[in-house]
């Protein structure tokens, strides 16, 4: 599920804690983006958010304000 939604977003952010990392599907390694959406139990972060071809995974407050205004 993780990897589908990462190919079908223009771009992926995912927020760990204060950490944010932006991935961009067309050119970064899909494994990447995967782990990086995946919690310690293999399963996707909480929250997870697909707005447009925009994914938001994590909860961090700068990303959000960013897309959602």
């Amino acid at each position: 599920m993780a990897g589908e939604l990462a190919e079908k977003a223009s771009k992926v952010i995912v927020c760990k804690g204060k950490k944010v990392r932006e991935f961009r599907p067309a050119s970064d390694p899909l494994e990447d983006i995967v782990a990086a959406m995946l919690g310690p139990t293999g399963n996707l972060r909480a929250p997870t958010i697909r707005t447009g071809k925009t994914v938001l995974v994590g909860f961090g407050g700068e990303p959000y304000e960013t897309v959602f205004g």
